[in-house]
């Protein structure tokens, strides 16, 4: 089980050195496009609750406050 272990730690310590060295990215990707990326899932994701709100005809339970009276209240005689 030890050399198991030990071959395991090895291969994720060269996957890890290869993926720091061999990396093609630029290193400022989120400074380039960070800005773009955030604004764009926040207009997607508005756009999506905008449609859920308006168009899907779901049955909202607003509070009924203000709806619905009380009874009058009964005392019972003892």
């Amino acid at each position: 089980m030890y050399r198991f272990a030990k071959a395991a730690a090895s291969i994720s310590g060269q996957a890890v050195r290869q993926v720091r060295h061999g990396s093609t990215s630029s290193p400022d990707f989120h400074s380039k496009y960070g800005t773009v990326v955030l604004l764009s899932g926040a207009a997607f994701c508005s756009a999506v609750w905008g449609y859920v709100v308006t168009s899907t005809g779901i049955t909202w339970n607003l509070s009924p406050v203000g709806k619905i009276m009380p009874k009058e209240w009964r005392n019972t005689e003892e």
